[in-house]
């Protein structure tokens, strides 16, 4: 498993980037817990989109959409407070990725909160790492491993990598560099926790570094406008984030949602393939 992707690295020194900052002097750092009050889906209720989730700021969805796909989930932080996930299984939440950490130093709470409520509801989770230019991808994965435990049965981790114009960070890799340090950041947890890392990305993200470029990967692509054949022509994917402005019973405020893409059978095949062991 530690040579999956290994031939991306070719041509690049191996030398680990100096890191640009990002708090490395000021220790670790925590988010804030939000408590958002929790929104009624039927009054946000929208077309394309399964019945029993609404959508704030809903795209006016035709074609493919997200309602003829069988299994949904979301994704959540700190924003999104205590999420209540009796409520939230029972609404159809099938799967539910957290964020626990960004770049070497900082903690989301939202994971070590709500995935031990995840777990008792029967509510398959994982955790996300949001990437940080100006930290080497060593420093990230060990601050990754450090902070989310290897838990047999829960999803596999996600790398969310995309470009963050309000990060204090301004380094911009050229796309070789960044294909590089995300092989070697899936290596390693990879390695760690039995089984590899899904990657999150953005439409510009993806095309500015030719993603299409690493074979093998697992992707979830965000595109809330559009189906992902459109925006990621060519390209497979298992999942689809289709709003960043979903309403889902038991959870806070406005949260993503998003789709797998199989029937309910495949999903069944994929967890067993996927989960942690």
């Amino acid at each position: 498993m530690g040579q999956y992707l290994a031939w991306m690295m070719m041509g690049v020194s191996a030398v680990a980037l100096t890191a640009c900052g990002g708090g490395r002097d000021s220790g670790p750092s925590r988010g804030r817990l939000m408590a958002p009050d929790k929104l009624n889906a039927a009054a946000f209720s929208a077309s394309g989109l399964p019945s029993r989730f609404g959508d704030t700021a809903p795209h006016e969805w035709d074609g493919l959409v997200p309602a003829l796909y069988s299994v949904h989930g979301i994704d959540a932080a700190r924003y999104q407070g205590v999420i209540d996930w009796s409520t939230a299984r029972n609404a159809g939440v099938s799967f539910a990725w957290l964020k626990a950490t960004e770049g070497g130093d900082h903690i989301d709470p939202g994971f070590v909160t709500n995935a031990p409520g995840a777990r008792s509801a029967g509510v398959p989770v994982g955790a996300y790492h949001f990437y940080y230019f100006c930290r080497t991808p060593e420093e990230q994965a060990k601050w990754f491993m450090q902070n989310v435990p290897h838990v047999p049965g829960d999803l596999p981790p996600v790398l969310d990598i995309e470009w963050n114009h309000q990060s204090s960070c301004k380094r911009k890799p050229d796309p070789l560099t960044v294909r590089s340090e995300m092989a070697r950041f899936v290596n390693l947890l990879g390695d760690h926790y039995g089984t590899l890392p899904v990657i999150y990305t953005t439409p510009d993200f993806y095309a500015d570094n030719d993603l299409g470029q690493m074979h093998g990967a697992e992707f979830w692509l965000r595109t809330v406008a559009a189906h992902p054949s459109e925006r990621y022509p060519g390209e497979d994917w298992s999942f689809w984030q289709y709003t960043g402005t979903g309403v889902v019973p038991g959870v806070g405020g406005n949260v993503d949602i998003n789709a797998f893409g199989g029937s309910p059978e495949s999903w069944s095949r994929w967890l067993s393939a996927r989960r942690q062991s």
